[in-house]
């Protein structure tokens, strides 16, 4: 067997992967998805004929304002493709261009501005004639309460531009999500545009360490259930979902009623992203699924988590990574140097009892499970030596070593690639 080349995503390129003679390969991507042919014509058809709903013009009319939801700079959402046909719908049917607002639903992360925030909604036209803002989820002013939910005991607040709306639309991309099942849909609302104290709840230890609080997972999933209850007391809300491959290329479009348009997306998405496997690995080779996920070691976590089912006790997992952007927030940095102060058992007990996550810290939990497993090695050309000190994982100057080095540890040639990271979910199915 020959010496042969995988390329990883990695930045907005690709990182290639020396795989020496002798070993044996399984490369781990997405089942095909044809591309659409005609995305504009996709987008059109979705937004005339929706799922459960009326057409978004017929939505429209008649009413005063709207409010529609974008990810932020983290997910890689063709906004460039649908928001502006969404605007001149709604705009034709009557809502003033002035009444309408994009909100980006940074959750607790940090806001999108100026070159980033024009990146992201794709288009000058929507630059120039609507209101782009930001939500923040700590302005307390900005946002509605509705007590909590019956279930659970989650608080929910909303923001109150979202709320107030007299037509509100989410907008996303359906991929695996490691604690919510599958992103889009509700969860651009919650946590997307929701108070500090709501994500602080869905992120407690009490979710976190929930066994169905996994990728792929809806059934009995306690993050997916409150935010299904958030969603129906907040009332008539409808949303736009994405799903694209490799390329980034649009494969999928839906739009409707928000909760039955996020499942026909889900249930598209399912077959080809959820990849059955026959064994588990020693060796697994990842990325964090290259820009804009890999600009920061915060959501690196994500594609040390999604592979575990396929990952040996004991073994390794190596993961490449930009963080183009550093390290993340100054609160998951803290929480990562506790992390490494106290080591993973102290740092967990110090979660438990705890109602309210402080602010991520949950991203530092979630990668304990991979530590807890077996051995972390990251590769990342954009932290510092501290940086690097805290992640708490072992740091490789070169993925083709670290390769070579696990393979010789284990004593193993079969290995798993996994070119696009956490959007591409092995599942352990049984020998």
């Amino acid at each position: 067997m020959t010496e042969s080349r995988i390329d990883l995503l990695f930045g907005k390129g690709h990182l290639p992967v020396t795989v020496p003679a002798g070993v044996r390969p399984t490369v781990i991507r997405k089942g095909a998805m044809a591309k659409l042919s005609d995305p504009s014509g996709a987008i059109a058809a979705a937004l005339a004929r929706p799922i459960a709903a009326p057409a978004l013009a017929e939505l429209a009319r008649g009413r005063k304002s709207a409010c529609i939801l974008i990810c932020d700079i983290t997910r890689p959402v063709p906004n460039r493709l649908f928001l502006r046909p969404m605007v001149q719908t709604m705009a034709s049917a009557g809502i003033p261009l002035g009444a309408i607002t994009i909100l980006v639903a940074t959750g607790l992360h940090r806001p999108n501005e100026g070159e980033e925030l024009a990146e992201l909604v794709g288009d000058p036209w929507v630059m120039a004639n609507v209101r782009v803002e930001n939500h923040d989820a700590r302005d307390e002013a900005m946002h509605v309460h509705f007590g909590r939910t019956a279930t659970r005991g989650t608080p929910i607040g909303l923001d109150r531009r979202f709320v107030e709306a007299e037509l509100r639309i989410a907008t996303g991309l359906v991929e695996p999500h490691f604690m919510a099942g599958w992103s889009g849909g509700r969860k651009v609302i919650a946590p997307g545009v929701a108070h500090h104290a709501t994500i602080r709840t869905f992120h407690s230890a009490r979710f976190m360490e929930d066994p169905l609080a996994v990728q792929c997972n809806l059934v009995g999933n306690p993050l997916h259930e409150e935010q299904l209850e958030i969603v129906r007391r907040l009332g008539d809300c409808y949303a736009l979902n994405t799903v694209i491959d490799e390329d980034r290329d649009l494969v999928h479009v839906t739009f409707g009623e928000v909760i039955e348009s996020h499942m026909a997306a889900v249930a598209f998405v399912t077959a080809s992203t959820r990849i059955g496997m026959n064994r588990r690995y020693r060796t697994i080779v990842t990325s964090s699924a290259g820009y804009p996920l890999d600009k920061t070691y915060y959501q690196t976590v994500k594609g040390m988590v999604t592979p575990l089912d396929i990952l040996e006790p004991g073994g390794t997992l190596i993961i490449a990574s930009s963080c183009s952007e550093g390290f993340g927030s100054p609160e998951f940095r803290e929480a990562q140097a506790r992390l490494v102060a106290l080591g993973p058992e102290r740092f967990l007990a110090t979660l438990t009892a705890k109602s309210l996550a402080e602010i991520d810290e949950w991203q530092t939990e979630m990668q304990m499970k991979a530590m807890r497993l077996g051995r972390v090695e990251l590769y990342t050309t954009g932290l510092d030596d501290e940086e690097r000190r805290i992640t708490g994982v072992a740091i490789t100057p070169n993925v083709d070593l670290a390769l070579q080095e696990a393979i010789a540890r284990h004593q193993d040639p079969d290995v798993a690639f996994i070119p696009e990271g956490p959007y591409v979910v092995p599942v352990f199915a049984g020998e």
